[in-house]
């Protein structure tokens, strides 16, 4: 018997879904809550209310517009592509690019703030690394400095997480803090 990742309910056939780009193996009831991700070899017609059968490369297909008549017959797809796997993320370090380009232009903070037509406390904000910058101030930035601030966008594995998710060991109550 494993332990459902999501509510902790035992079962002896979970299955794999995935919530918000986290994979779980959850127990029957609590497949509604997101994804379900099929492995190939699985031939069975059972599905969620939310799964969908889609033919995805993972080239530069530039469409993101998940519609129902973008599955086809034959896909190899193995999941329905989400909006978390085009996007592009933001680079840890963020901050020190902002600054460097900066000061490699020989500005100061209020000068950019005024060039970009921000305020100078939201500068400051980011090369502290306090806070993110919104699309339009990130590209404003990218486009005045000429520098990057993504990183290449999410891997279809998502292999960042190396929780016991496949040794069943961890469920979302034991990696979620809680506020109380």
């Amino acid at each position: 018997m494993v332990q459902c990742e999501m509510c902790g309910a035992e079962t002896s056939s979970p299955k794999t879904i995935k919530v918000e780009g986290a994979k779980l193996d959850v127990c029957s009831n609590c497949t509604d809550f997101g994804t379900e991700i099929r492995s190939p070899s699985a031939s069975s017609s059972t599905s969620t209310k939310y799964s969908t059968s889609s033919s995805g490369s993972s080239g530069g297909s530039s469409s993101n517009t998940p519609t129902a008549s973008s599955s086809s017959a034959g896909g190899s797809s193995s999941r329905r592509r989400d909006m978390f796997d085009d996007m592009d993320e933001i680079v840890t370090d963020y901050d020190d690019r902002i600054r460097r380009a900066r000061e490699q232009e020989g500005l100061s903070q209020s000068e950019l703030a005024n060039e970009l037509n921000e305020k100078a406390s939201l500068i400051r904000k980011l090369e502290r690394g306090e806070t993110l910058p919104s699309d339009r101030v990130q590209s404003k930035l990218e486009r005045y400095l000429d520098i990057s601030l993504t990183g290449e966008g999410g891997n279809p594995e998502d292999t960042e997480w190396s929780g016991g998710a496949s040794t069943g060991s961890y469920t979302l109550g034991d990696v979620v803090k809680r506020k109380d």
